[in-house]
């Protein structure tokens, strides 16, 4: 089966809530999930101490499972900022 790589960010979101999304993830079955290195250069007091977030699933991953991933990034993006995809 293929797995799926998801990277993704959070403008400005803090260290701890990346964490404490990252353990979220981790709860669902079939989930792993890694924090990314903040790759700028340049210290910016306003921005996060991580890139993102690596989610890896199988693309099989069951719908419960996938609403469950859906819903917590979806909290978090309600909570905090929206979601962008890393290339």
């Amino acid at each position: 089966m293929e797995r799926v790589q998801r990277k993704i960010r959070c403008d400005r979101l803090p260290l701890a809530i990346y964490r404490e999304v990252a353990a979220h993830l981790r709860q669902i079955k079939g989930i792993e999930v890694s924090l990314l290195e903040q790759t700028s250069q340049e210290f910016e007091y306003l921005q996060s101490q991580v890139g993102g977030l690596l989610i890896e699933y199988d693309g099989d991953l069951p719908t419960k499972e996938n609403e469950q991933l859906e819903s917590i990034l979806a909290y978090y993006a309600s909570k905090y900022n929206s979601w962008s995809n890393l290339t």
